[in-house]
């Protein structure tokens, strides 16, 4: 079936139960960042978030549960999520951008997220990173 759930079952109704829920939204969330920390590919990414982690996993995943269809968690907590605003503080090039959603995608793979559904986030997730750069390139001057 082109939508990776079993033939027996009934397809799910949004992304979130797509994925599997809270639990392999959660797991998505901690191999992304331990990606980040692990990975040298994915150093100016991790350089972008400061020296702790924990606050930018919690609300990930908050925010991951809301957007693929499941909790609200992000929004009951803090409103809309105001992506670009929320993200202004912190420099993000064409580089952060494109280590984010090769990070996002690698965990996507290895924690098992369908190849259908996976496909379809990159897409989301990459228009997303391109929309947040908010550092111009910086152009090489030719000597």
């Amino acid at each position: 079936m082109d939508d990776d759930t079993p033939e027996n079952t009934t397809p799910a109704t949004t992304p979130f139960e797509w994925i599997g829920g809270e639990e392999r939204v959660r797991a998505l969330v901690e191999r992304f960042y331990d990606l980040m920390d692990l990975e040298p590919g994915y150093a100016a990414l991790r350089a972008a978030h400061g020296s702790d982690l924990a606050s930018a996993r919690q609300k990930l995943f908050w925010f991951l549960c809301g957007w693929l269809g499941g909790p609200s968690y992000y929004t009951d907590q803090f409103g809309h999520p105001r992506l670009r605003a929320r993200h202004m503080p912190f420099a993000i090039g064409p580089l952060e951008s494109r280590q984010w959603v090769a990070c996002m995608d690698q965990a996507m793979g290895e924690t098992g997220v369908p190849e259908a559904l996976r496909t379809r986030l990159r897409e989301s997730f990459t228009g997303t990173a391109d929309w947040m750069v908010n550092q111009p390139l910086v152009a090489k001057k030719l000597m």
